[in-house]
């Protein structure tokens, strides 16, 4: 009898208490939603909500067409904008690359010192947006090329540290412990064992990160960081919006070829 009774329990994917738990879980969600929105909508004037609709097909006809006799004066600085991303994902790389060393586990020289403070500068340049490091430059060191390159650098150095050390600690062990046999030394493993299986990403990331930079180039003029970003501020400025549309589509056109160059380059290293 008391085996029937073993055999006649029905299986279920969740217990009692994970589904209470699981309606509890939605229930907070729905919960924090209302409180969001009702913070979001607290002093929203909704009179310009409804008014967005007319407001932007007014801007759209001001837009059309596009004053295409202005194209030349761009491409200056667009060939600007071109330079900040190029030179500061080159200068962010070569900042990135040591830091991404002392924090993978594999490779740092301390793990209680080193890495945490290797870690911490990631996710400093990962934290701070590269509007807001340009805003800051721009205060120190006055605007122009200089303070947009410097703030794409520094916003570049979390994100290739991370994906770099992250490839660092996913090499292959077994390849380094037989370069570790022969007798090598730290620097000759470095070399042989860790750098060639590091590369294909390494390039892939810099790739991947000089395509990001080239649209965050674009908007660090609006700061005064050099750029196509100064013509875009100038003509926002002046209510030029037949320019406006020139800068937008010069952009647009930009940041496609950008992602192109970049698809295909990333495909040949890897």
């Amino acid at each position: 009898m008391s085996d029937l009774s073993h055999y006649s329990q029905v299986w279920t994917y969740r217990s009692p208490r994970g589904r209470l738990l699981l309606w509890g879980g939605w229930l907070a969600l729905v919960a924090l939603f209302v409180f969001c929105w009702q913070l979001m909508t607290e002093n929203t004037i909704w009179f310009f909500v409804t008014d967005a609709p007319s407001q932007a097909a007014d801007i759209g006809s001001r837009m059309w067409p596009p004053r295409w006799s202005y194209l030349p004066e761009l491409w200056g600085p667009l060939w600007d904008t071109i330079n900040i991303a190029t030179l500061g994902t080159l200068g962010g790389v070569v900042m990135a690359v040591p830091v991404a060393f002392c924090a993978a586990r594999n490779t740092t020289p301390s793990v209680l010192v080193l890495r945490p403070v290797a870690l911490f500068i990631i996710v400093a340049s990962r934290s701070i947006n590269s509007l807001i490091w340009a805003l800051l430059l721009v205060a120190i060191i006055g605007p122009g090329l200089l303070a947009g390159i410097v703030a794409i650098a520094l916003r570049s150095i979390g994100f290739v540290g991370k994906l770099l050390y992250e490839a660092i600690e996913e090499t292959d062990a077994t390849q380094i412990e037989a370069i570790e046999a022969t007798g090598a030394s730290a620097a000759q493993v470095l070399n042989y064992g860790i750098v060639p299986q590091i590369m294909p990403a390494f390039w892939g990331i810099t790739v991947f990160r000089w395509d990001i930079n080239i649209r965050e180039s674009t908007i660090l003029g609006l700061v005064g960081a050099g750029g196509i970003g100064l013509k875009l501020q100038a003509s926002l400025n002046t209510l030029a919006w037949s320019q406006v549309s020139v800068i937008l589509l010069l952009i647009l056109a930009t940041v496609v070829l950008s992602e192109w160059v970049s698809a295909k380059v990333r495909h040949a290293l890897i």
